[in-house]
């Protein structure tokens, strides 16, 4: 099921964000994503936040900010259960349009997100990873 995010939820989120992203993002330092942790955890509150929930579980999330997907994030031991789908999905009704940014070596994301009819609008660098980055669309 899904649901808003509450503020108990915070802890569990905060695990997801940090083992989604570095498992997925093997090519950068995992000590990245440590230094960005406090800063992510104090603002991600702010952010439209839905929760998966799976027999009492938090599975998963996904982030917003307007229409910008800031990102979504999946439990290792559930992925390819459509999880990420279901939350897209549900992004994709409340949103009429959607866009976000995918490291262009994490190519399962990139074509997950197409393979859900998102298109690659521009590429360029992240500045703080210096890695190659995909910014991606969605509308009705």
């Amino acid at each position: 099921m899904i649901r808003e995010f509450q503020s108990g939820d915070l802890d569990r989120v905060m695990e997801l964000w940090l083992n989604s992203n570095t498992d997925a993002h093997y090519f950068i330092d995992s000590s990245y994503w440590q230094e960005n942790y406090q800063m992510v955890k104090e603002l991600l509150p702010e952010s439209e936040l839905y929760i998966y929930e799976k027999e009492g579980v938090i599975c998963g999330f996904i982030g917003l900010t307007d229409d910008y997907i800031a990102g979504i994030f999946v439990d290792i031991s559930n992925r390819s259960e459509g999880i990420g789908r279901h939350l897209l999905d549900y992004a994709k009704e409340i949103h009429r349009k959607l866009s976000l940014q995918v490291y262009k070596k994490n190519v399962k994301s990139v074509r997950f997100y197409e393979k859900q009819g998102f298109t690659i609008e521009a590429e360029g660098i992240d500045e703080e990873t210096g890695e190659a980055e995909l910014v991606m669309s969605w509308s009705e």
